[in-house]
């Protein structure tokens, strides 16, 4: 191609380009660009700033409606929860924040922050009372009861009810899984000592034990449940934390006879879902419940820990049938 040649091509070009660009400049004006609505039942991402740590959360429905908060479990975050909410959102204002140290909130370094489930629930404490949320119903899983136990220990009138799943206050409700840590870790925190425990925080335990392990339905838990938590968890930073509440976790069960002599004396309106074949907490465990709250409903299903993961429209369903038939009433 000739010079002359180039040069008439590089012109033709340019006068294609600007014919183009005045085109999309003259049908701008007339083009219809549409904002959809935001429907109250669709999940809203937000942080707040509390104690000058960014917690995220996940929030759905009107606030005109019942609240309800969902306290989520290690290791996972309110992505726990990112099936229930919007199932329950046509029927309550539904919150579930991230801890420090989870999720899409702040992790700060262990070496200059003290995790606990006093710091944790002191934060999610504030974050309620920042968003708004002076009553509500408390659903906990997992870490769920000891933060939520501390919490409505301190703030009783908070609490219009609550649901229990898998979560454990009674020493009965440990399985021999946590006999690294009762037996060991709790007793003399060493690196021997927090090695084996270590490894639950790896993708293939994440996996196959905290998620697939004694579930009824592996087919239907979605693979970026654990692969998330894997990741939320990974690194050295992310461990130490994990193995900062590992080692608190030795003042819950301090804790189990106040907890318990709260729900005596309170008696919550309380549902309860208890995954039978949790590698954790034995069936045992939420029977327990039933000595000190005689009136609750428990129902017993065939699953693991993450009983949401695999049985969500069971739970659900019964969520809010319990609310309109055993907590509405009374309100």
């Amino acid at each position: 191609m000739t010079f002359k040649t180039r040069l008439l091509a590089a012109a033709l070009g340019a006068t294609v380009v600007a014919t183009s660009l005045a085109s999309l400049a003259h049908a701008a004006p007339t083009a219809t660009v549409v904002t959809t609505p935001v429907s109250a039942t669709q999940i809203r991402y937000g942080t707040i700033k509390i104690d000058g740590l960014n917690i995220a959360y996940r929030e759905a429905g009107d606030p005109s409606l019942p609240k309800l908060v969902l306290l989520h479990g290690w290791p996972s975050s309110s992505h726990q929860y990112r099936n229930l909410i919007p199932a329950l959102a046509s029927r309550f204002h539904v919150i579930a924040p991230d801890y420090q140290g989870f999720g899409n909130s702040d992790h700060p370094d262990p070496a200059t922050y003290h995790y606990s489930f006093d710091a944790i629930s002191t934060t999610v404490e504030k974050f309620l009372a920042a968003k708004g949320f002076d009553h509500y119903g408390l659903f906990v899983q997992d870490y769920g009861g000891p933060v939520g136990f501390r919490l409505v220990g301190r703030h009783p009138e908070a609490l219009d009810w609550l649901i229990i799943q898998n979560t454990n206050a009674y020493e009965v409700g440990f399985s021999a899984a946590w006999d690294g840590f009762r037996k060991k870790l709790w007793l003399d925190r060493t690196t021997a000592n927090e090695a084996p425990l270590a490894a639950f925080n790896t993708p293939d335990a994440i996996r196959s034990i905290v998620y697939l392990g004694g579930a009824g339905h592996p087919e239907l838990i979605a693979p970026e449940s654990y692969e998330t938590d894997a990741a939320s968890v990974a690194g050295p930073t992310n461990l130490r934390i994990q193995l900062d509440l590992f080692y608190d976790y030795r003042t819950n069960p301090q804790s189990y006879p106040a907890w318990q002599k709260f729900l005596r004396d309170h008696q919550p309106k309380t549902l309860i879902f208890w995954g039978e074949h949790d590698p954790f907490f034995t069936p045992e465990g939420g029977e327990a419940y039933l000595k000190d709250l005689p009136k609750a409903e428990i129902h017993r299903l065939n699953a693991g820990h993450f009983a949401t993961e695999d049985n969500l429209p069971y739970i659900a369903d019964h969520i809010v049938s319990f609310y309109d038939h055993v907590v509405k009433p009374v309100r």
